[in-house]
């Protein structure tokens, strides 16, 4: 099999509502999206002959999702009071709500079905919210 990677990252604040821990509380990471896809045969036709994909489409689709989520608040939806999430949003804050906990597990899941749904034979994503920890997604 043939595997292509690539990377992309971005920098926002998440919080982990009913956690007993340190991240409960909002705090920022230096995100990192890896995605690899794969083809048992490449591309034959003019454009991409001898590829699984073109490298800088791949690049491209990874990070426009990085891109939607850089600079903002990361939230599960229904995590804030409603009051709380109005005065952030008054302040002009950047939230970007997600139907999930905002765990790099999570992540994982959801850049793995963004890229599948983008049309890419998706291996596996990962997702590094720190330099040494990366939670991993694979069907």
């Amino acid at each position: 099999m043939y595997k292509l990677k690539t990377k992309a990252s971005f920098d926002s604040a998440h919080f982990l509502k009913d956690y007993e821990g340190k991240c409960s509380n909002i705090h920022g990471h230096r995100w990192t999206v890896e995605i690899e896809v794969g083809a048992e045969t490449l591309e034959h036709d003019t454009q991409n002959r001898g590829m699984v994909v073109d490298f800088s489409n791949l690049k491209k689709d990874l990070r426009e999702l990085a891109d939607h989520f850089d600079h903002s608040l990361i939230m599960e939806t229904g995590s804030l009071k409603q009051a709380t999430e109005d005065a952030l949003l008054a302040e002009n804050l950047r939230i970007v709500k997600v139907d999930f906990r905002p765990t790099a597990e999570n992540f994982a899941k959801y850049i793995y079905d963004e890229m599948t749904s983008r049309g890419y034979n998706v291996i596996e994503a990962s997702v590094y919210e720190t330099p040494n920890n990366v939670a991993s997604y694979c069907e």
